[in-house]
This record gives structure tokens, sequence and C-alpha cells, in this order.
């Protein structure tokens, strides 16, 4: 069994995928006049406009969903794990892959905005959502819709609470199955009641932790300031000189910074939009530009702040793919993951090192799998539609708290490896709706710019443009938002 989900990871993380990402992510930069530089006072100012409503959530409780889901495990283990095994030269790939990722961020998103609709009470969008209306593609959008439940649902829940699990019985000595039964209740607590608690919890517990977590990253940045033109020159060289230690390894760091950038920032990935979607807003493009700026935040903040903890110390290892390692500063046993950045705090703090990423990768990834609840709800009601099926919603409930439960005590590559294959195959799907799709964001953007030197605040108008299935934003729709 093992070499069978081996032999699928291998296919879907073949390299083809690894430049398909990077590809498209310059195509959308250039193609939209590098929006995640030009917008980036729009993006703050947007974060806290609008309110929620009762079918909506506010934009900034949509961006807080969307951070929840890109900061978790990716940015502590996820880090760790991509220094591991493609050395420090795998951090410049995440920060290119954010950067560029940004504008795909602002694809997606603005499309699961223009092509959302109201569902039970509450709007609902996503990737499967434009790609049945956008693409008239029933057998695409429905494809999309499956793998994204299987992979939210149940493959992607186990890799977070693998990952805490790992560092409470390393801080804390507790039992896995303890910590199974602890997670299980909480969760299925915040799951019942629906998206509004979701953005709550989401809203309040986000921006704290993240907070707190950078707070610790940059006294332990103060601690070895002298060492910063070291460990960036580090990240560079390893990233381009071919004759450093390094150098047999340059393809294996892109493959991994590239991988564990799109685990971590998500951009392109398809499971941002679910959240964008949600959000009371007047234009699409005002979300698109809110969830560009959370990749930064995911990327450029958190996991690098995680990338210097760890190189400033030296708490980590590379291995070499033929065998043993290039560089063995720990001890070989300490699996690559949490336990690095544990390490890295450790370091300077002895007491609370490992404690403290213990607690931060609890709500890290705790928040992370309210997200991913919320994006496989979204992908069942897009497949019930209009019919009745409220047992399906259960059967969601039970398979997600069953993931958690058995991720705390499965190992730690196949929950990875699981997790990968899930997101590989929802990347693959969305990155191909977002090639036939992007033209419509670029309608958006202009119809935006448009408004915005007549000194609007703009508000789209799908019949402007002769878009069809787009009946939210039609001027017959009455229950378009006025904020």
């Amino acid at each position: 069994m093992n070499d069978i989900i081996e032999g699928v990871y291998n296919v879907i993380w073949s390299d083809i995928l690894v430049y398909f990402c990077l590809g498209l992510g310059i195509y959308l930069t250039i193609k939209f006049r590098f929006p995640q530089f030009y917008y980036f006072k729009d993006m703050i100012r947007l974060l806290f406009d609008g309110e929620s409503s009762a079918k909506g959530i506010s934009s900034f409780q949509a961006f807080s969903i969307a951070v929840s889901g890109r900061v978790g495990t990716g940015n502590i283990a996820g880090v760790a794990t991509a220094i591991a095994m493609g050395g420090p030269g795998a951090i410049f790939w995440m920060w290119l892959t954010a950067i560029l990722g940004s504008s795909t961020a602002i694809a997606e998103a603005t499309l699961g905005q223009m092509y959302k609709e109201v569902n039970n009470g509450e709007y609902r969008g996503g990737p499967a959502y434009y790609i049945l209306k956008g693409l008239k593609s029933k057998t695409f959008a429905w494809a999309f819709a499956i793998v994204t439940i299987v992979s939210t649902g149940f493959f992607l829940p186990s890799i977070q609470s693998n990952s805490i699990a790992l560092a409470v019985d390393t801080a804390f000595n507790v039992s896995p199955n303890i910590v199974a039964v602890i997670l299980t209740v909480f969760l299925a607590i915040i799951i019942l009641g629906g998206v509004k608690r979701i953005g709550m919890v989401a809203e309040y517990i986000v921006p704290i932790m993240a907070g707190i977590y950078i707070l610790m990253a940059i006294v332990i940045i103060g601690l070895n300031v002298s060492k910063i033109p070291e460990v960036f020159s580090l990240i560079i060289n390893s990233a381009f000189n071919v004759k450093s230690a390094f150098g047999g390894i340059i393809g294996i760091a892109i493959s991994w910074g590239v991988k564990r950038g799109i685990y971590s920032n998500e951009a392109g990935q398809g499971t941002a939009p679910h959240a964008a979607s949600a959000a009371e807003v007047t234009h699409p493009y005002k979300q698109g530009l809110v969830q560009g700026f959370s990749v930064y935040v995911d990327t450029l903040l958190v996991c690098t702040a995680t990338a210097l903890m760890i190189l400033f110390t030296g708490q980590y290892n590379i291995e070499n793919p033929e065998g043993g390692f290039l560089v063995q500063n720990i001890a070989p046993e300490i699996q690559y993951g949490p336990e690095f950045t544990q390490l890295a705090v450790a370091h300077h703090f002895p007491i609370m090192g490992k404690p403290f990423i213990a607690i931060a990768l609890f709500f890290f990834a705790f928040t992370t799998i309210m997200a991913y609840y919320y994006i496989a709800e979204t992908n069942v009601s897009f497949v019930l539609r209009k019919n009745k099926g409220k047992a399906l919603y259960w059967v969601l409930r039970i398979c997600i708290l069953l993931s958690v439960y058995l991720g705390c005590v499965i190992t730690a590559k196949t929950a990875w490896t699981l997790g990968d294959i899930g997101v590989g195959l929802m990347a693959w799907l969305n990155l191909i709706a977002l090639v036939f799709l992007h033209k419509r964001v670029w309608v958006a953007q202009k119809d935006y710019n448009e408004q915005k030197r007549l000194g609007k605040n703009p508000v789209f108008d799908s019949d402007k443009y002769g878009f069809k299935h787009m009946t939210f934003w039609s001027t017959k729709d009455k229950d378009k938002p006025t904020t």
C-alpha cells in the first residue's frame, strides 16, 4: 500500500506541477501588471472594508478564515521539512512562490466572488462554482468538488493533528491518544456552529497567535542580529550556487520550496476562494486583493520567522538524497518537522521553547482544521445544490473528526504523503481552470480601476460586460451588498 501511495504522489508532484505553478504565477503577475505590489495599500485598507450580514461574513473574517487555512502546520513543520530536504535554498523558493502566488491568489479569489451564489441563506462559492458556471463543465466541477471533499475532509486534517500530537508529546509528554480526544471534542463543538462561528473564532485566534509567534521570532532575530547577513547569504547562495555544498540538490530545493510554499500559502491550490466567496463586498476584486495580502502574511512573515529561527540557531539536519546527511547539526533520530522549531526556540529559552511551539502549533493547526471543514462543507453544498441531503453533512463531520483522531496516532510520513496528494490534485484542477478563466479577472480589475479613478466606491455589474451565470452580480439581483 505504501508503494502505491508513493507512486501516486510521484506522478502528481512531478516537476511539471512545480513549474506549472511558477509559470502561471509569472504570467498572471505580468498580465495583471504586478498587482501584488501596485495594490498593496488597497490590500491593507480593504481588510477592514464592509461588515458581515445575514448571508455573508466581513472581509476581515474572510481574511481570517483564509489565513487560518494558510497559517498552520506548513508554517512550522513544513518550513522545517523544506530545509531538511532541500537545504536553506528551499526558503528562497518558498518566498518566490509566495510573491508570484499572490497574483494567483488574487485571481482565484476574485473568480470565487464573481461566481458565488446564495445557498441555504449563506454565500457559497469556490473553484467548483466557477468551473461549472464559467467553463460550463459539470464533470470538471464535480471532479474538483469530490477531490476537495476527500482532501480537506479527510487527508489534510490528519497532517495538522499529527503535528499537534508530536509537538505536545515532545513538550508535555502527553499521549497522542489523549490529544486526539481533546482535539476531536473541541472541533466538534465549533463545526456544529457553522461558518459564522468558524469566522468568529478565526477572527480572534489568528491575529493574536500569529502576532505572539512573530514577536518570539523578532526576539530571537534580535539576539542573533549579527548573523542576519550570513543567514540571508546562505539562503541565496544555496538557492543558486551550484558550487556550494548544496549544489547537488538545487533541483530538490526548488521542488521542496515550491511544494511547501503551495502547501503553506495555498495560492493556486483552490482552498482560499471558498472563504473569499463568503465575504460581503461590493466588488469581486476587493476580496481578491485581500486574499492576495494573506499570502504575504503566511509566507513572508510567519514562514520566514520560522526559517530564521531554525537557521540562526542551527537546529536542523539536511538529508543527502544518496543517503546520510549533507549537514548534521542535531541528533539523526530527530524527525524533521515541528521539533526543529521547538529546538530552535529552546536554544535561547530552554524552559519555554518546546511548550511555546506546541501551544502555537495547536492554535495554528486547529484553526486550519476549522478552515478545512468549511471548505469541505462548501463543496458538499455544491454537490447537493438544491437537493436535500443533510445526512451527507453529518457524514462529512464524522469523517473530519475521524481524520483528526487518526492523524494523532499514525506516522508523520503517511500523513504528509496523503496530504500532499490531496493538495496536488486540487492544485492541478484549479490551475487549469485559472488558465481558461483569468481573462475575466482582468476585466474585473479594469472595472475596479476605472471606478477608482472616478472617485467611486467600486460596485460590480456583471451585465455591463455580458457575463452570464454571474447572477449575484447582475443589476437585477436585489441582494447585492451596499457597503
